[in-house]
């Protein structure tokens, strides 16, 4: 049980740790906000603030983040080391967004997004000799961070200093209230105004200083080291806690709080700012207070480029004389476009929105945009509107058949030109030269979907193309297989394929115009039967009655296999007959040569794909007539070649 326990406290501590990996800077600082009950003890209101990199979502290291952890863990210890409390648990009051975007005509639009979580508890401690630390330290501050090496190791301590009673222990510290993101650019002077706050209104100096590393020799878990808190990250080199990002001039800050800096590297640096605080009566040093930030330098140049169409042609189908008009420059992200259409009016725009603009008339305008007009970074661009609307492509199609010529009429028209040519395209056919006539036939070889393209050209240089699906679609008419009939007994003709049918000659059918008519004959007769469907299409199909008296088997006393095409096989016919036993050869000594049921086909007179020699064979035939008597036949059949 107890394994269990450490192993569910195990993985709760590692995703404190995982999910400390993309905080960036922050602070810690206190307010004293009375005695204990039994006015022993002071009681402080604990601070934290974590700031994290917003546009932050997945790294090498450390994964995919986008929250802060809750709570968050700080220590206290006594000025010698001693540590006090157990650990104190912070959690979040609030969390803020911080978004700056550079505003600027001239420059690339950039972004800085970041956020701040406020956490706190409250802690009572007695005033004693020396007073408290407070910290709150973590691995790890954010990847590849500019400064400092290894960043996605390194880890970070927050503390800040309760006086002892020698000096102050209801003091409350100083601060910085001011959380906002800033977008710096390259090459670019820039100032912050990095002030403290302190509400007892003491005294504050202010030096750039170097941030703190955990103690814990990166290692991945947080840690609590008790003071002196001495150990800085590994900056790389030439830059250090004073020189945190070089530049020229060089980043500094003043009395007031003022950081000032000309960045000459894009990149993402940690910058530090410590403040010292003195009580305001006595003078004496109550304690450094320090901040983490991370500070990013954009790379913000750009070159500012104007870009229209060069050639915009307006031949939409209606007859309209507004014209869309797009804007595709490249600018800053408070670029302004002056628009001179050609016609005498012009006009302004603040984005890159696609408009209308109206022209009074067809014709051929020159248009110009120019970039940031009456500024240093301008650009500019022409190109010509031809404004030739009312271009509408179409056409019909009469018939729907297969194998029978669709005829495609062009119904194209041009309010404000002449078409002058033409060119049908069918997705099956390549072949088919591009023509200037606005009709086309042309018969499909299938039943099924086909793409019609049609494409016209004006004398105004507008083109227009239009592309329809065409179903195309045929019947399969089946009147049966060629038949052999008993005299004067009914048949059920058995006709397919369509969805309106017709018989000719009518002569012994019960109705000719439905699929199924009864057959009551004793002429030989082919019938021909016509198909048609919904649509219209149509096809034939023929079947060839005889009739024969029976029930009988009539079965031919010679045969010539010589490949003739005449009497090359040996068959019997069958009338009236349901089902068939077995129909075989046999030769003069009792062999049999061949067997089957399928009077179709019959004997080729071939042995073992051999021709049978000239002589006469013996065959034997039983079946089963429509009345259910058994007949059984033998006899001799004749080879001869």
């Amino acid at each position: 049980m107890k394994r269990v326990i450490y192993m569910v406290l195990g993985c709760c501590l590692l995703f404190l740790d995982a999910a400390g990996y993309h905080i960036i800077g922050g602070e810690i600082y206190y307010k004293t906000i009375g005695m204990s009950a039994d006015n022993l003890r002071y009681r402080y209101l604990i601070t934290l603030k974590l700031y994290r990199d917003a546009d932050f979502t997945c790294g090498d290291r450390q994964g995919c983040i986008d929250r802060f952890e809750n709570p968050s863990v700080a220590n206290v210890y006594t000025a010698n080391g001693s540590r006090v409390l157990s650990s104190v648990y912070l959690y979040i009051k609030t969390v803020k967004p911080l978004i700056d975007t550079l505003k600027n005509p001239c420059l690339a639009p950039q972004a800085q997004h970041l956020e701040v979580a406020f956490y706190e508890a409250i802690i009572e401690l007695p005033p004693i000799s020396g007073g408290y630390y407070v910290s709150s330290q973590r691995c790890c501050r954010g990847e590849k961070l500019t400064n400092i090496y290894d960043s996605e190791h390194e880890g970070s301590t927050f503390y800040t200093v309760i006086p002892g009673i020698e000096s102050k222990p209801n003091n409350n510290s100083a601060y910085f209230d001011k959380d906002t993101a800033i977008v710096i650019c390259n090459a670019m002077p820039f100032t912050i105004n990095y002030a403290a706050y302190d509400e007892d209104g003491d005294s504050l100096t202010y030096s750039l200083c170097s941030a703190l590393t955990d103690g814990t020799a990166s290692s991945d878990r947080s840690s609590n080291t008790p003071p002196p808190y001495n150990s800085i990250v590994r900056y790389i080199a030439p830059y250090n806690g004073s020189n945190p990002m070089g530049g020229n001039p060089a980043i500094a800050i003043d009395n007031k709080g003022m950081i000032s800096c000309t960045p000459n590297r894009p990149g993402k640096y940690v910058v530090t700012v410590c403040v010292n605080e003195y009580d305001k009566t006595t003078k004496v040093l109550l304690g450094t207070h320090s901040k983490d930030i991370l500070l990013t330098v954009f790379d913000c140049s750009t070159k500012i480029t104007a870009s229209i169409a060069s050639l915009l042609r307006n031949c939409i189908d209606e007859p309209s004389l507004s014209v869309p008009m797009a804007n595709y420059s490249n600018a800053g992200y408070t670029s302004t476009y002056y628009w001179n259409f050609g016609d005498g009016t012009d006009t302004i725009t603040k984005d890159r929105t696609v408009f209308q603009h109206n022209y009074p008339d067809t014709g051929i305008y020159k248009v110009k945009l120019v970039v940031n007009r009456g500024l240093s970074c301008t650009d500019s661009m022409t190109g010509l509107v031809a404004n030739y609307p009312g271009l509408k492509a179409d056409f019909n199609n009469v018939g729907l058949c297969k194998g029978t010529p669709i005829q495609f009429d062009d119904l194209s028209t041009y309010q404000y030109g002449k078409i002058t040519s033409r060119k049908w395209d069918i997705n099956i056919d390549s072949t088919i030269p591009p023509m200037s006539t606005t009709t086309l036939n042309y018969s499909f070889p299938a039943a099924a979907t086909y793409t019609v393209s049609l494409t016209v050209s004006t004398n105004t240089q507008c083109v227009k193309t239009v592309t329809k699906k065409i179903q195309v679609y045929s019947v399969n008419p089946f009147a049966g297989n060629d038949t052999i009939l008993v005299k004067g007994l009914p048949f059920t003709m058995n006709g397919s394929g369509g969805d309106i049918y017709s018989w000719s000659p009518a002569y012994g059918l019960s109705n000719p115009n439905i699929a199924n008519p009864i057959l009551i004959s004793d002429r030989d007769t082919a019938y021909i039967l016509k198909v048609s469907n919904l649509q219209g299409c149509s096809g034939y199909d023929t079947i060839h009655v005889k009739f024969y008296a029976g029930p009988e088997m009539y079965v031919p006393n010679a045969f010539s296999p010589n490949g003739d095409g005449v009497n090359d096989r040996f068959r019997f016919i069958p009338v009236g007959m349901m089902s068939y036993k077995y129909f075989r050869i046999y030769n003069r000594w009792g062999e049999q040569l061949y067997a089957s049921t399928d009077f179709r086909n019959g004997w080729d007179g071939t042995i073992k794909g051999k021709p049978a020699p000239v002589d006469t064979y013996i065959w034997i035939l039983d079946a089963t007539d429509l009345n259910g008597n058994q007949i059984q036949r033998k006899g001799t059949v004749t080879l001869v070649r």
